[in-house]
């Protein structure tokens, strides 16, 4: 449904975007993650026919961006990260003027303007004016904008960037129905946890390049098997690396001014040995327990370790 194959954007000696291969399979779900001016909003304004590229190819719905751009746009809902509304149009109007930029008139018009705002629960804001609504709603009002014409395919960056917690609630609500509906996402972020919930896979773009790629079931599968630990005891380093060099479950560890921070790579039961062995040392240990899983972190230490496939084409 997507496909790039070398796609390549530069502006004078800057590279943006170097040779990426990407596949996003139809009815799927693909999270872009990377810090900002890693490449992902030229990726997708690329993808949206809005960037030419360098070089390389790009495919969207089996139409090739460069070639048959009228077709890739009638095919796709493109969010950018930063959009314009027009202040003086109630939300309903908006959607109208929208619904015949793609020859959508009349009843038809009608009739998807009000699905779509009860969709993504906008069904009492018919008649506010755009500029009115809170942030949350006008990224949800943009989502319901670009369902107007039913395209196949969602194009979507940083579509959470400045919502409120309860927005962001709202939006992957609305995303996780699209993902229901079988329709193929591409969704940029720079927060992995935000993508995981709603992703069948997981880019993660550095520098312009596609540098790994896991799809969200091993990665999470993999979130059960390594747990970060965190131990408070005053102890002196050297004590500290006299035990935990000689443990093979423990893969990494941090010490701080109060204890030591580390990953884990064993059951509950060897978690127990750790602390017999810790206590058996002569630390006098105050608190040992499990942190919630850093799932980026997780993500970079799984593929940098060979557990998830760096290989993005």
């Amino acid at each position: 449904m997507i496909q790039t194959q070398n796609l390549t954007k530069k502006y004078g000696r800057t590279v943006a975007v170097n040779r990426l291969n990407l596949t996003v399979r139809q009815g799927t779900v693909f999270g872009l993650i990377g810090e900002n001016g890693a490449g992902k909003t030229t990726t997708l304004s690329m993808l949206a026919t809005l960037t030419v590229p360098t070089f390389g190819r790009a495919f969207v719905n089996g139409f090739e961006v460069c070639k048959h751009p009228h077709d890739v746009r009638m095919s796709i809902g493109y969010m950018p990260d930063a959009f314009g509304v027009y202040d003086d149009l109630t939300v309903t109007e908006y959607l109208y003027f929208y619904a015949e930029c793609y020859g959508i008139k009349g009843a038809l018009a009608r009739r998807r303007s009000v699905d779509l705002l009860e969709w993504v629960n906008l069904q009492n804001q018919r008649k506010t004016y755009v500029n009115a609504l809170s942030r949350g709603m006008q990224q949800r009002l943009e989502l319901a904008r670009c369902l107007m014409h039913d395209p196949q395919v969602l194009i979507l960056d940083e579509p959470a960037s400045g919502l409120d917690p309860r927005s962001r609630i709202e939006l992957r609500r609305v995303l996780r129905r699209l993902r229901e509906l079988g329709k193929t996402m591409i969704i940029s972020s720079h927060i992995l946890n935000e993508l995981s919930e709603v992703s069948d896979e997981i880019g993660m773009m550095r520098g312009g390049e596609l540098s790994a790629v896991a799809a969200v079931d091993a990665l999470l599968d993999q979130t059960g098997a390594y747990r970060r630990l965190w131990i408070q005891a005053a102890a002196e380093p050297e004590s500290w690396h006299r035990v935990l060099a000689n443990v093979p479950q423990v893969l990494e560890y941090a010490l701080r001014p109060q204890g030591v921070e580390m990953v884990f790579s064993g059951l509950e039961e060897e978690q127990a040995e750790l602390l017999k062995r810790l206590i058996q040392s002569g630390i006098a240990v105050t608190h040992f327990g499990e942190q919630p899983t850093d799932i980026e972190s997780l993500f970079l230490r799984l593929t940098e370790r060979g557990v998830l496939p760096h290989d993005a084409g």
